[in-house]
Parts: C-alpha cells; structure tokens; sequence
C-alpha cells in the first residue's frame, strides 16, 4: 500500500528564518549608531562596548558550562544585550561598569529564568537600572576623555529642560541631537543613526512596527497637547530626538521575549510604554523616563497576552 500522507508534530511550515538571522540583523542595525557614538566620544567608548560585548559572551558561556547545559554563544543574544547595555552608559564610564553590567544582565535576568526567551523583564534595561541604583555617581557623569574634544560636556538636554521648562531649542540643538555630539549615553549620539537601524529592522520583518509607532507616536502626542508649559507649549520634535525614546522603541520595547506576541497586544504595550514615558520624564524628578516604562510594561505583558489574544481561525462570536 503506497502511504501518501505523513502525521507528524507541528510545526507542518517551515521558513528559513531562524534566531541566529535575527540576532545578526539586530547587530547589523546597531552599526550605525555604534559608529557614531566612537566618531563622537573617541576609543574610550569604543572599549566601554567591547567590554560590555564581551562580558556578557563570556558569563553566558560561564554559566551555561558549569549549569551543565547547552553553549548558546553563537545565537548572538548575548552579544546584543552586551552593546545595548553599553548604549545605556554614559560614554566615559570605566571599564568595570560595564563589565557588572552584563554580568548582571545575563546570569541574574537571563539565564536564573531559563535563558533565551524565558527571561520576563529586558535583560539589558534591568542591569541599567541596577547600575543606576548602585553606582549613580558613574552612571550620571557627561563628562569625556580627552579624545573627544568635539563633544558637548555637561547636562544632558533632558536634564537643561527639566530645570527650566521655557528653554526653547534652536536649529544647532536639533541637529546636535541628529547627528551626535551632545551629553548623553552612548546610544543617544544620533537619533538619525537610531532610525536608519530601526527602519532596517522593520523592512526585514525582525521588529513588528506597531510597538515603535505606537510608542513614540503616544508619547509625541501627549507632548503636542500638553508641554512643559501647559497646553500646546510642548517641542515635540526635541521631546522625541531627545534622550533613549528611539532607541528604546526600536530596540529595546520590541524584545521578543518581553513584549506581547499578538497585534493589538503590542499595540497596547506600546502606547503603554509612551504614556509612562511621558508620565515620568514630565512629572517625576528623574529627566529620563525611557528605560523604567519599558520596564514596567514588560511586568504586564503575560497579562496582556491573556486578555487580549487574537481569533482563532474559524471561530463566531456567541449571538
């Protein structure tokens, strides 16, 4: 008898997409912006990235041997939460800042929850905020070393308009904020290198767009309705170009593992993340508020999965 049917376990589709093509996609869309934060604040900042990078590949690596389990270091995970933490770090850190960062990051929020994937919070916004609440002497320094005599020293914009809420930008200060050379994080250097990587991530389907568009459009909207100054007095092209906002949405709201897997849920999660960051940076006395939304949103996501799931095929509503 001629057998013509196979039954097997799902999945019954396959593609050629897999998580090492996805990872490697997100590192290529991270150039950009790593190539200009080096432009801007010199070989130091370079070394604070490769430090972080390596950090993380090697306590991952660590951990997984003594753990007994399988050595995943050549999915490229860790090396992204590495340079993602790394983004999060003022530029003249010393070396051992992001060395405990990625430590953190991946035995204590990735690995200790079951490793890729299981992990319920953004690996490399828990270690920033561990930092920041350990060591804020270092993690609140704009200064730079000598090689970077271009680069813009002192407060960071968010922190100038968070003091005095009538400053208003001028042309230099937008494009100080497109194209680098103003105190922040490593990652903040260049909005337009944030969005020539995120933009790369959504053609090639690593990122879905509602989570970004959604974030950053109710964060602006909010800011267009009700500035610093009451109604209608908010800069929300500077709100929006300033601080970790692009870089959070693009690269950090859309984690796979910490945000919600349907269409209206990541909807949702996304003008969650905008409203909060809004709700801080405009009414708390921390000028950045990017990171702890997208934080507490990642607490809500299996709750969002749960109340908000879409149709199954084929299914009708109850008359």
């Amino acid at each position: 008898m001629e057998i013509i049917l196979t039954v097997s376990s799902p999945p019954h589709i396959y593609g050629k997409d897999t998580i090492v093509r996805r990872m490697r996609d997100v590192l290529i869309a991270l150039i950009p912006a790593s190539i200009f934060a080096v432009y801007c604040y010199g070989m130091h900042t370079f070394i604070v990235m490769a430090v972080a990078v390596a950090s993380a590949i090697f306590a991952e690596y660590l951990f997984q041997r003594v753990a007994g389990k399988k050595v995943t270091t050549n999915d490229y995970s860790a090396a992204i939460t590495g340079l993602l933490l790394a983004f999060n770090l003022p530029p003249d850190v010393p070396y051992w800042i992001p060395a405990a960062g990625s430590v953190f990051a991946i035995v204590a929020v990735k690995q200790l929850f079951g490793g890729l994937g299981a992990n319920f919070i953004n690996p490399a916004l828990a270690a920033r905020a561990f930092l920041l609440a350990s060591f804020p002497v270092h993690m609140t320094n704009w200064t730079f070393s000598p090689d970077a005599p271009d680069a813009m020293t002192g407060a960071t914009y968010l922190a100038i308009i968070k003091t005095n809420p009538a400053f208003t930008p001028e042309f230099s200060d937008y494009m100080a904020l497109l194209f680098g050379k103003m105190g922040g994080c490593i990652g903040e250097t260049s909005a337009f290198a944030l969005l020539i990587g995120g933009i790369y991530l959504i053609v090639r389907k690593v990122i879905n767009w509602r989570i970004p568009v959604f974030f950053v459009g109710t964060f602006t909207l909010l800011c267009f309705f009700y500035g610093r100054e009451g109604f209608f007095t908010g800069h929300i092209l500077f709100e929006m170009l300033s601080g970790g906002l692009l870089m959070g949405a693009f690269f950090m709201a859309t984690d796979y593992a910490t945000s919600p897997i349907s269409p209206r849920g990541k909807i949702v999660f996304g003008i969650g993340c905008g409203f909060l960051t809004y709700i801080i940076r405009f009414y708390s006395g921390y000028p950045e508020g990017v990171s702890y939304a997208i934080l507490i949103m990642n607490l809500f996501v299996p709750l969002i999965d749960k109340y908000i799931r879409p149709r199954v095929y084929g299914k009708r509503k109850k008359s």
